[in-house]
């Protein structure tokens, strides 16, 4: 059935069936302008990469589940004009930031998304056991930007059906329009829109919230802007990890609160394994009783008092300050826990306002450097199942960040998997190969017991 399907290409085990664009089934307002807020901007030159996995208790048809998705895909589109649309230049007139007169913004057409259509050989549980970095990637299509923007669709979306049992759910998306919990939350009103035929968490348009009357705060004590300043600048170091293979491994952590020995409530299994994952790889680059530079990511509309449903950038880099070595290793964890702590519990309100407004009067784009980035996405947990259809159980995330904010590795922890703990936690680590190999065999890493879910690699 599959050999007779017109392929656009053919490699491995994944073979490209076709590519369509996909469009809203109900009209929109023609030319309606979308603007985009400062922490969009600063996210331009990056992507995101999510692929779902789900194993199917039933046969059937080939192309019976993706024509279906398609469907339900339109209908999703019709709460979505920004993900339809187009981004276009702002030219505003005004004399003064003539720089910043000219940043993107989205026109409301109904362009629609581009739609690929796949086949994989085996099962996805097959396929989980033997997946590497780059046959993970041709799950989630991505296309650069075209030299003409205006006919660039933002976000890609791709449906894999596996010859033997499962789907894979891919999408990508500019950064310049969304972060992973906007990216996430898309996939999950589509996911209920084609389930129950309701969307139980429609998105929302809206300013980030207006600027203060007053600001008397200084800059200097603003670590979270202080490190924006810096690494918006033209000078910022670029990462330079291409010159080593990345490797992709998945730990599932069965309870890392209790595996560190905390008990204490203000400790978050996040800033647990931010910290070991810090501690790991810095042992990994030769340091002995110190730490390397490390950037955390962090949601921040619970703080800007934001529903979690609020569409567009809202998740910041705060480097966390590090300066004197711990003279006996045993420390170092519980020093970097400490670390993460401060910044996590210290941020507020008026340090990301702080930051928004400086933003406001100045351009360019994060880059992280060589820094590692841990980024927090383990409260995207919720309490309903992430379905499609009755028979469709969703087996594993993954979760890509590509780009300059992505730095010299990256750490991205994610709520516990179906059907576990919910203490437990899924953690994606992102290293330069020879890193890796180091962090995989790292006593301290062992003793939190982690369980290899895919090791996105041949060599390791």
């Amino acid at each position: 059935m599959f050999a007779k399907e017109k392929t656009i290409m053919e490699e491995d085990r994944v073979r490209f069936i076709c590519k369509r664009t996909v469009v809203s089934t109900r009209s929109i307002e023609p030319g309606r302008l979308y603007q985009l807020s400062v922490l969009d901007h600063v996210m331009e030159p990056n992507h995101i990469r999510l692929v779902y996995y789900y194993r199917c208790s039933k046969t059937r048809e080939p192309g019976e589940i993706t024509k279906k998705l398609r469907e339900s895909l339109a209908y999703t589109l019709n709460c979505y004009p920004i993900v339809t649309g187009r981004l276009v230049k702002e030219v505003d007139g005004m004399e003064e930031n003539k720089d910043l007169s000219q940043r993107w913004m989205v026109k409301s057409n109904d362009a629609g998304v581009r739609m690929v259509e796949a086949r994989a050989t085996g099962s996805v549980k097959e396929w989980l056991r033997s997946v590497n970095r780059e046959e993970e990637l041709k799950l989630v299509h991505w296309e650069d930007m075209y030299h003409l923007q205006y006919y660039w669709s933002t976000f890609c979306v791709q449906v894999t059906e596996f010859e033997s049992g499962g789907l894979a759910i891919g999408l990508s998306c500019s950064h310049l329009l969304a972060d992973p919990v906007c990216a996430m939350m898309f996939i999950r009103a589509w996911a209920d829109l084609t389930l129950s035929r309701s969307m139980m968490a429609p998105p929302l348009f809206h300013p980030l919230p207006p600027r203060r009357f007053s600001n008397q705060r200084l800059i200097s004590n603003n670590q979270l802007l202080s490190h924006y300043i810096k690494s918006c600048s033209s000078t910022a170091p670029l990462s330079n990890v291409t010159e080593d293979h990345m490797a992709t491994v998945t730990f599932l952590f069965p309870d890392p609160l209790v595996r560190a020995g905390e008990n204490e409530p203000r400790i978050s299994t996040f800033e647990i394994l931010a910290g070991l994952f810090w501690v790991c790889v810095s042992r990994a680059k030769g340091k002995r009783n110190e730490l390397m530079d490390m950037s955390l990511c962090l949601d921040v509309r619970k703080l800007l008092r934001l529903d979690q449903s609020y569409f567009g950038n809202c998740m910041v880099y705060h480097k966390v300050p590090y300066s004197k070595p711990v003279k006996t290793k045993d420390k170092l964890l519980f020093h970097a826990v400490q670390e993460i702590e401060n910044i996590t519990k210290r941020l507020d309100y008026d340090t990301v306002m702080d930051l928004i407004e400086w933003l406001s009067s100045n351009n360019g784009a994060i880059s992280n450097g060589s820094d590692l980035v841990c980024t927090n996405l383990e409260n995207m947990s919720h309490s309903r199942a992430m379905m499609f259809e009755e028979d469709l159980a969703l087996s594993h995330v993954s979760c890509y960040v590509e780009g300059p904010v992505a730095g010299g590795g990256q750490v991205i922890v994610l709520p516990s998997p179906p059907g576990k703990e919910p203490m437990s936690r899924v953690v994606m680590a992102s290293l330069p190969q020879r890193e890796m190999v180091k962090v995989i065999a790292d006593e301290l890493l062992l003793s939190f017991s982690p369980v290899v879910i895919i090791e996105n690699t041949k060599q390791l």
